[in-house]
């Protein structure tokens, strides 16, 4: 079992509730694909880099979890085409 950090950027102009429903959505789906969640680290509204789909801010999420290597694909393929995700990025961590 490897250790892996999925980063979240989520659409900032949405209802808390509907974006909890997101963030609850993608823990259920790493779960659901074999991952073992350990953390999940909320960072808050900040500020993008640069705009993305005409939005300058968004929320970020840190999930930390423990899968098999083929795991992070498999996640990274459903996160692609969820609605609200504006950025994704899965890391494995060294131990």
């Amino acid at each position: 079992m490897n250790k892996y950090e999925l980063a979240v950027v989520l659409n900032a102009s949405i209802e808390d509730d509907a974006r909890a429903a997101v963030l609850e959505k993608i823990k259920d789906m790493v779960t659901r694909v074999g991952g073992t969640i350990s953390d999940v680290d909320e960072w808050g509204k900040k500020k993008l880099a640069y705009e993305i789909q005409k939005m300058s801010e968004g929320y970020y999420y840190f999930i930390h979890f423990e899968a098999q290597s083929s795991v992070p694909a498999e996640i990274e393929s459903r996160i692609r085409i969820m609605d609200h995700v504006l950025r994704y990025l899965c890391v494995r961590q060294d131990a």
